[in-house]
């Protein structure tokens, strides 16, 4: 796949009682790239997600991911896309390989395909050791690595990742980052939503800065200091949006 896995053109949506939370926003996300969305409280980062997954419309605008309209083509979109929550969505009672062969059994692989795939995402994302160890004994960082493979079941074109190292110690953070990096280098386009700064500076290749629906700015994590005369993302968040910090405010 090349040029842009992921482009929204004047995206709008509106709640009642609320008013406007995407006001013609654009975002353009190249193939093969870990892209960042960051924003504050009500900036419209969440919406944009939930129209870009399919799980809710626009009211104006268009936007395509993987090739397909996200609001004439849905299930195509649906059959090109990965999406890991911010909680893990694997079962605690089986093992790693049984929730994986679970998901690629439900996903229509036949037996031996299943268990081939399983194996294949147990030693991509490092879990081959564990790999019959019940998944309520795994560690956090080992839970989310599973969680990443379980969205790799079916190859997606494009993986949405949702605060996927929210509540991690140093370590494992860095391993989910490894990990989500290996993707991206192996041909998966990431858009990424985190509470922390640093992970967008050191994990994303580009970065859209969303408040008010609408972008704030757009570039590398270089460009954005270099714009700011920064040495840090939260300095740039700040002069950006007015707010010190991103921790607790994406909601």
């Amino acid at each position: 796949m090349t040029g842009h896995a992921i482009l929204a053109e004047g995206l709008r949506k509106h709640y009642r009682g609320r008013g406007p939370v995407l006001d013609g926003l654009d975002l353009a996300v190249p193939a093969g790239t870990v892209h960042g969305l960051l924003g504050p409280n009500g900036a419209g980062k969440t919406t944009t997600v939930r129209i870009l997954t399919t799980l809710l419309r626009p009211d104006g605008g268009r936007a395509t991911v993987a090739g397909r309209d996200v609001t004439t083509d849905r299930a195509g979109v649906r059959a090109r896309i990965g999406v890991v929550g911010q909680y893990a969505a694997v079962d605690d009672v089986l093992t790693g390989r049984q929730n994986l062969d679970m998901y690629a059994r439900l996903h229509h692989l036949r037996a031996r395909a299943a268990r081939q795939r399983a194996s294949e995402l147990l030693e991509l994302f490092g879990l081959t050791a564990a790999a019959d160890r019940s998944v309520g004994h795994y560690s956090g960082g080992m839970r989310r690595r599973l969680d990443l493979a379980v969205s790799m079941v079916r190859s997606p074109h494009v993986l949405f990742l949702d605060e996927p190292t929210t509540g991690l110690d140093p370590r494992s953070r860095i391993a989910v980052w490894d990990a989500v990096r290996d993707l991206a280098r192996a041909g998966t386009t990431v858009l990424l939503t985190t509470q922390y700064l640093e992970e967008a500076d050191r994990l994303c290749d580009r970065i859209t800065v969303v408040d008010g629906g609408r972008v704030a700015a757009a570039g590398s994590p270089a460009e954005l200091k270099d714009r700011a005369g920064a040495t840090h993302l939260d300095d740039v968040f700040l002069d950006l949006t007015g707010r010190p910090t991103l921790t607790g405010a994406l909601r």
